[in-house]
């Protein structure tokens, strides 16, 4: 008995002495906080297993975001299995040993908080911002996808992913305007064995050939903690972090070695001519050359010889493209990466003006040459600089921000502070060394130049159809049959089978709130945040688009963007370099019921800033050469948009919805033929009228004191006069028909879907609160059930939502999702089913869910100037009191089963949906008839939605949708 106990106590010690040796994370380097110096101190530690680490607390805000971020993305893949990486980052969110399929989203959701992730070429990361209280449950999750996801695979999943990820690759590429330029440039900017001769979406016949095996060993190689960097910021205590990083992320093993991939610069023996044809309005002018890679000593001098060609209002490119009118918008990006960066430049024509690409590229081609001459100006580098110096402060906003610089700088870099020292580089370039690089990387180089032109009108195209480059086929190379690597077991006697509990609940306070008034009716709302020293402003003047007529449609719009064209005293040209060199941006902007004046400065430009504003106000230089230009760019981009499907479906809806003889239904632009009779006496009766602070609202927050501010504002009150008077937004007096509306587009490969019906104007604890949290389970989060049924379980889509959208006199229910063409009437069926399965009722577990994610929502919802503006400008536009959050908790927790089941009645009766359809009709009519519901073609064409003989072509106007100010 007492050997035993010898024994015991014996192999108790030796359990002790391999926990101690089993050391805390080492303190590898550490950032202090400077004062007067940008920067984002941290801790960087490493564990025995690799695992970097790395912790920034800011208790500013009662939250944490928790960003894990390895080093793999698309350049580490086989030619032969391209989008493996993007395709992986969907399968860890699968589920793993100890968390089941689809509980990560539904976890973290209910704690109140949001997650994603994203790869890239270089890194995949994936990323939670939740409550404070919730840190401990976050590192589980990501510990058991670390240590355990392989576990959970399973061949369905994998196949469900698959499909998703092709969703997503129709979605965004093939069915989306311009959607391949970037895999088309890449293709013949790279040789086709280079990594980035593709894009981390990958090709459809790759995807088609891995199998749950090749994920298995991409997982092994790449996934370990060894080859991860696991980054916290927020409001956390350093030493209960540090133990519970070690607690679950200690015990798992590394992984293969793995080293950091070597430079690959681009290389082209000579210059490369491509034509894409796709369906555009607008014929896009794209150029890139091959320069240098991440980190190289000249990516600052080559970032800011992109900015003085193409990075400003005033730089030469706009000057000789879009002020000639050869183009409507033009740019320019040095884009680095880790394995090689690439300058490029880009312009869209002008059809009003030109009817093929060549005159665009030799103007692009004399301007290269004109920069010899040139060269740098003084005022070029004290441009950048402000405009650079306020990026930097503005990065550093939010947690999430500061955390995502961070994890990016230490994986690519080795160095977590690698984004702002970049800027600092580049804000201390010499313009010898601009020169030098154009030189030696632009001067007479080689380049691509892709042409992206209409369908069938290859004649647009910089050269000959027969004389442009053909994109060689790829040589793949066979698969190595590499020796496997083997499961990693995580054996570390640790119980992992349950989640850890939410510690003691945060409290998320409602900004302290500062009022003021000052005739004519102005009123001001502000509060004070010195988190980082700049200020965000918001002036919403009455009018908007209810101030139009209905001859006057697209007034408002066309009035806002020719206000952002700068003073009598500045042109549209110096207004933008003023602006850059004081770090500030000020933006005008329409919204249904109010113009809108955007304003950020750092906080020591503030006063220079708002003279800018005033003198915007009063003085606006609305002049005839800045009228005539920025009509134009309207009326072609207007066209352009006609070829997106998702704003055609929206459009549509919109025009059913709130009805032909309703503002609400018609485009934001107006419809082209009344834009393009506007003139510019209109716009300044519409500015004369409307462009005054009577009953104006602002709202103020961020580095002022409300003492400081007013005496500024002061210019507000000059304004004297009569208020026009305003007529609500309503819907028109007849509702559409049910059943489903069909706009033609043929050759789609996807079809983009919107459901739904009137519903309720906007409250904030009545009806359509109460309709917006039955929609929760419904639609309203990524485990809702349309969404589930549709990605998840179908895998027809790559999302699929649905929302209350309320506005001050109307609103509407709407589904929005993009499946592909063969799914569309089952996806239709689908969604139907799943409305009437919530008519019948939720789960009380779903009630749960709903009341646990929308109670702890607010610890995320007062964290950055715009989110704190936003609120205040709600609270002045709704007249809505600061306790209408206390009501709305009060509200959800009080919700019942019942008033769930009596909302849904009310609202998601399918046979009362309007619901439109952009797609090919050839391919969809014969399965949609299945749903035996009326079918009606439908085109948007001016002032209606009529029924169209099949096949006729659709005509529109483009519009976004604005929330309700």
């Amino acid at each position: 008995m007492r050997l035993h106990v010898k024994r015991s106590l014996i192999l108790c010690l030796l359990t002790l002495m391999v926990t101690l040796a089993q050391a805390a994370p080492r303190l590898v380097a550490e950032q202090k906080a400077v004062p007067g110096a940008l920067s984002i101190p941290y801790q960087l530690y490493r564990l025995d297993n690799g695992l970097t680490l790395i912790l920034s607390p800011d208790h500013s805000d009662p939250l944490v975001h928790v960003d894990v971020t390895y080093h793999v993305g698309s350049s580490r893949e086989h030619p032969q299995q391209t989008g493996f990486a993007h395709f992986f980052e969907h399968m860890m969110f699968q589920g793993s040993k100890h968390v089941g399929d689809q509980q990560h989203f539904k976890l973290i959701e209910e704690a109140g908080g949001t997650l994603n992730g994203s790869t890239n070429k270089d890194r995949t990361n994936y990323y939670n911002t939740v409550p404070a209280n919730q840190l401990e449950k976050v590192l589980w999750l990501e510990a058991d996808r670390m240590g355990f996801l392989l576990e959970a695979v399973s061949q369905r999943k994998f196949e469900i992913q698959r499909d998703t990820v092709k969703n997503e690759r129709a979605e965004r590429y093939e069915n989306q305007p311009y959607g391949l330029l970037m895999e088309r440039a890449g293709e013949a900017l790279y040789p086709r064995t280079h990594p980035y001769s593709w894009q981390p979406i990958g090709y459809v016949e790759d995807l088609n050939r891995v199998g749950v095996e090749d994920l298995r060993q991409f997982f092994l190689r790449w996934y370990g903690p060894n080859n991860a960097t696991l980054t916290l910021g927020g409001d956390f205590d350093v030493a209960q972090a540090l133990t519970w990083v070690e607690k679950y992320f200690g015990g798992i093993p590394r992984g293969p070695e793995v080293e950091d991939p070597r430079p690959q610069p681009g290389y082209l023996p000579r210059s490369r001519d491509l034509i894409l044809e796709d369906k555009v309005h607008l014929p896009l002018f794209y150029q890139a050359l091959p320069t240098v890679y991440l980190g190289h000593a000249d990516e600052p001098a080559l970032d800011v010889l992109a900015d003085i060609l193409g990075g400003s209002e005033s730089a030469m490119l706009q000057q000789a493209l879009v002020d000639t009118g050869l183009a409507v918008d033009v740019g320019t990006g040095h884009y680095c990466e880790e394995l090689a960066c690439s300058l490029s430049i880009w312009a869209y024509a002008n059809p009003a003006r030109v009817d093929s690409l060549r005159p665009i590229a030799e103007a692009v081609q004399q301007v290269l040459a004109d920069f010899a001459r040139r060269g740098v100006q003084a005022d070029d580098l004290a441009r950048i600089k402000g405009k650079l110096r306020a990026s930097a402060v503005w990065q550093l906003e939010s947690v999430a921000g500061k955390v995502s610089q961070l994890a990016e700088g230490q994986v690519l870099m080795n160095d977590p502070q690698y984004s702002l020292r970049a800027i600092e580089a580049t804000a201390a370039v010499q313009p010898e060394s601009v020169m030098r690089v154009y030189r030696q990387y632009v001067q007479d180089k080689p380049r691509v130049r892709l042409s992206v032109v209409p369908e069938g009108q290859p004649q647009w195209g910089t050269v000959k159809a027969t004389e442009a480059y053909s994109i060689p086929a790829r040589q793949l190379p066979p698969l190595q049959a590499d020796q496997p690597i083997p499961l990693r077991r995580v054996d570390d006697g640790l119980d992992r089978s349950k989640p850890p509990a939410a510690g003691p609940a945060v409290t998320a306070a409602v900004p302290a709130l500062w009022q003021a008034s000052m005739a004519p009716g102005i009123q001001i709302l502000g509060t004070l945040n010195d988190e980082i020293p700049a200020v965000s402003l918001i002036i919403a003047l009455p009018g908007g688009l209810r101030a139009e007529t209905p001859e006057t449609l697209g007034l408002a719009k066309l009035t806002a963007e020719l206000m952002n064209q700068g003073t009598e005293r500045l042109g549209y040209q110096a207004f933008s370099d003023e602006l850059q060199r004081l770090g500030a941006s000020i933006r005008v902007s329409q919204a249904q019921y109010n113009s809108l004046i955007e304003v950020k400065s750092l906080k020591e430009n503030l006063p220079q800033t708002l003279k800018l504003v005033e003198e915007l106000l009063y003085h606006p230089g609305l002049r005839a050469e800045d009228f005539a230009r920025v009509r134009g760019q309207l009326l072609q981009g207007m066209q352009q948009q006609q070829r997106e499907p998702d704003w055609l479906a929206d459009q549509g809806f919109r025009q059913l919805i709130y009805g032909s003889d309703s503002r609400l239904g018609k485009p934001v632009e107006g419809y082209l033929e009344q834009t393009a009779k506007l003139s510019l006496a209109q716009v300044k009766a519409f500015h004369q009228r409307f462009y005054n602070p009577a009953n104006a609202r602002v709202v103020a927050v961020g580095d002022v004191t409300s003492d400081a501010l007013l005496p500024q504002l002061a210019f507000l009150g000059r304004w004297s006069g009569t208020p026009p008077a305003l007529a609500p937004l309503r819907a028109g007096a007849t509702p559409p028909a049910p059943g489903i509306y069909l706009l033609d587009q043929p050759g789609a490969v996807q079809s983009a879907i919107r459901i739904g019906r009137r519903a309720l104007p906007y409250d904030a604890t009545g009806d359509h609160f109460q309709a917006s949290l039955m929609n929760f389970n419904l639609g309203g989060n990524f485990n809702s059930r349309i969404n589930q049924n549709l990605r998840e379980a179908k895998g027809y889509t790559y999302g699929a939502y649905s929302a209350f959208v309320g506005y001050r006199d109307a609103g509407a229910f709407q589904i929005n999702t993009s499946v592909r063409a063969e799914t569309t009437a089952d996806a239709v069926r689908q969604i139907l089913k799943e409305m009437d399965g919530v008519r019948q009722g939720v789960r009380p577990d779903e009630l749960a869910f709903l009341q646990r994610s929308v109670l702890q929502q607010d610890a995320l919802a007062y964290e950055s100037l715009e989110q704190k503006a936003n609120f205040l400008l709600q609270l002045l536009m709704r007249e809505l009191q600061p306790d209408y959050v206390a009501q709305q908790h009060r509200l959800v927790r009080e919700l019942s089963l019942e008033q769930l089941k009596q909302t849904a009645h009310r609202w998601l009766d399918g046979a009362g949906m309007v619901i439109v359809i952009v797609g090919d009709r050839a391919r969809l009519e014969k399965s949609l008839a299945g749903l035996h519901l009326p079918i009606h073609a439908l085109t948007l064409n001016g002032a209606a939605v009529t029924p169209a003989p099949a096949g006729e072509a659709a005509t529109a106007a483009p519009h976004k949708d604005d929330d309700e100010r």
